[in-house]
């Protein structure tokens, strides 16, 4: 007999908060195909809000794929763009390994902490 029954996949959370002006996005789970449309509506930009700054809050993300790779520069890119910033935090060793290979921790600042990437 076959299990036709799929392992439940983690989803996406997201939260966001601000402090002093800067938009801190915090995200837990994994970061697929998936739900990329839901990193993406959580990095977008508020309309109208000048010189965006965000944190991405990383600390509670545990995969990431390509997807997430391309919803980061599109939203650093954005950010860029209209005068403001993106700003990566406490990203888990597995995720890092991943930024580096493709080089994205060179396009978009990456901090130990939280609090490291508010104050930089």
């Amino acid at each position: 007999m076959t299990d036709t029954h799929e392992a439940a996949r983690p989803g996406l959370s997201t939260d966001h908060q601000a402090v002093d002006g800067i938009r801190i996005v915090v995200l837990r789970g994994e970061i697929d195909h998936a739900n990329r449309d839901s990193l993406h509506e959580a990095l977008l930009t508020p309309e109208g809000e000048a010189e965006p700054r965000t944190v991405a809050d990383f600390r509670g993300v545990t995969f990431m794929d390509s997807s997430g790779i391309n919803v980061l520069i599109t939203a650093h890119r954005a950010a860029q763009d209209a005068g403001g910033w993106l700003r990566l935090a406490g990203v888990q060793e597995p995720v890092q390994r991943v930024l580096a290979l493709v080089g994205i921790d060179t396009l978009i600042p990456c901090h130990s902490t939280l609090e490291e990437a508010l104050t930089s």
